[in-house]
């Protein structure tokens, strides 16, 4: 698994050794000491673990739009040259594992028809979207080495207090548990929030599928079908807030999509899977988590104060 502590990474490895299932992970958040440290770039590092592996759940990425603009060529780089290693590591395997490549809705850019199915046209407006994209080509072009290939594209993911603390989600219901201030970026935005817990149980679905039959699956979407504006995200954070908490309105970024949401029924169909995670129950599950960390971070501040 690659990326194997970022948010999704981490809540997936976590769940598949409780069922028995050994990960071999490589992500450059670890300790330069730990087992699974490593970077995508190093071809080297690839080959050898994918060489023991039956399949490969593809995660490591620059994954967010805003680093993709700061970072263009780094983004590029990790995302596509990055990809390209998994794929040649696979290839050279006598194994021949499998790949399950996450993308993202930013292939779509700014759609001209809701809800997004997965026949859409691709076309990006930033550089983010368009690393994906050229990611999902070469994927496409994989089976020609024999490797079996799955394409999910996912949507605002959230539901770790782990997650980056300044995307939308993890933002709001922060501010909502410490009573500060909430910025939205465009209110009328509107995006298919979809929550960790559900993203997991898709992806278990899909490499179910892939360990049983070793096929290419054709691009699939985890998503939860429904949009939900900032302006609405904002209002349930402050409604849950101990405390009011002010809004500051600021205009959208010119590289952001503006709305989107995927229909849902390729994953129904092909990984009996839908999204169960409502916006409303999410955040609020993701603001008691925080609550919670406030919660033991004071009780062991005062225990270090008292000794």
């Amino acid at each position: 698994m690659t990326g194997s502590k970022g948010l999704i990474g981490a809540a997936l490895k976590c769940c598949l050794e409780k069922i028995g299932i050994k990960v071999l992970g490589i992500d450059l958040k670890h300790d330069a000491e730990h087992p699974d440290y490593g970077d995508i770039l190093d071809a080297a590092a690839v080959f050898s673990k994918a060489s023991v592996v039956e399949g490969i759940v593809h995660l490591a990425a620059v994954s967010r739009v805003i680093d993709g603009e700061k970072m263009p060529r780094q983004c590029w780089e990790t995302n596509v040259e990055g990809t390209q290693n998994v794929i040649n590591a696979a290839a050279a395997s006598e194994k021949k594992p499998w790949i399950i490549y996450a993308s993202s809705r930013e292939v779509y850019g700014e759609p001209k028809e809701l809800p997004v199915k997965e026949e859409f046209p691709l076309k990006p407006v930033n550089i983010y979207g368009e690393s994906k994209v050229e990611a999902e080509k070469n994927l496409e072009q994989a089976g020609q080495k024999g490797i079996a290939t799955a394409i999910v594209r996912l949507s605002n993911v959230y539901g770790s207090i782990h997650d980056y603390p300044d995307r939308v989600i993890p933002a709001f219901c922060k501010a909502a548990v410490e009573g500060t201030s909430i910025r939205v970026d465009g209110k009328e935005n509107s995006f298919d929030f979809t929550y960790l817990d559900d993203v997991i149980n898709g992806l278990i679905s899909l490499i179910q599928i892939m360990a049983g039959n070793k096929q290419t699956v054709k691009p699939i979407h985890l998503t939860r079908g429904v949009s939900a504006t900032l302006e609405h995200i904002s209002a349930i954070a402050q409604q849950a807030s101990a405390v009011p908490i002010s809004l500051i309105e600021k205009s959208s970024r010119s590289f952001d999509v503006s709305r989107f949401f995927g229909d849902p029924s390729r994953a129904r169909e092909v990984l009996k899977w839908q999204a169960s995670v409502s916006i409303e129950e999410g955040m609020h599950r993701l603001i008691h988590q925080f609550r919670l960390h406030a919660i033991s971070y004071l009780q062991n501040t005062d225990t270090h104060v008292v000794q």
